[in-house]
């Protein structure tokens, strides 16, 4: 596969800091932006267990370019080779990496390969935040198999409009606001696994959750 690069599997799930990949790289900085910018005020963002991946994100926001971004929760993720929220079906037979054959219409996911075990390879999959337009074509794709990846407001990005366009137009509700102190969601999915690690003295997840909690 072209520009796929070999890495330990086992150090990817082994590294406790990997758990703060669940929100992205891009997610994090941009909550610390947020933290920085916007002390007091609510945000917007999006309740991933409400979003239905309707596409809308991509053409309501009043941005050029949409300040929702599709992010990754490693902790969710199968890094499976037969991914559906990489692969269209047809590329999900082929496992091509042609651009006809994935889901991604700016090849914003990043797929790397990260080892061979019992006859199966295992990818993990980042998302270039700079080129994902927030379209969630991978995130209804992914959300037939684990649903790692979901949709997020980008509060380094989002100008913080008194009425959102976007959350106007979502038809599920999903657009909520929240404190400026804790303006990313997790997916009560991925909480319930955190709280698991944290449970087992995972201290890079237990700081995590202190920093995005969500709110139940």
């Amino acid at each position: 596969m072209n520009g796929e690069k070999q890495t330990d599997r086992r150090g990817f799930l082994a590294d406790g800091a990997r758990v703060a990949g669940v929100v992205s790289a891009g997610v994090l900085g941009g909550f610390l932006a947020g933290r920085r910018g916007q002390a007091e005020e609510n945000r917007w963002q999006i309740d991933p267990d409400k979003c239905v991946g309707c596409g809308n994100c991509a053409t309501h926001c009043v941005l050029d370019e949409s300040a929702v971004k599709c992010v990754q929760c490693f902790d969710m993720c199968g890094f499976c080779n037969r991914c559906t929220g990489y692969y269209t079906l047809d590329g999900l037979d082929s496992r091509d990496t042609a651009a006809e054959d994935l889901l991604c219409p700016t090849e914003a996911i990043i797929r790397t390969f990260v080892e061979g075990k019992a006859g199966q390879n295992f990818y993990e999959y980042t998302i270039d935040t700079d080129a994902c337009i927030g379209c969630a074509l991978c995130v209804k794709g992914c959300a037939l198999m684990n649903g790692s990846l979901y949709l997020q407001v980008m509060q380094d990005r989002c100008v913080n409009c008194n009425e959102c366009a976007i959350a106007v137009a979502c038809p599920s509700d999903a657009f909520v606001n929240v404190s400026s102190d804790k303006p990313y969601r997790l997916k009560r999915v991925a909480l319930g696994v955190m709280r698991q690690k944290a449970g087992k003295a995972d201290k890079a997840a237990q700081k995590l959750i202190d920093q995005v909690q969500a709110d139940e």
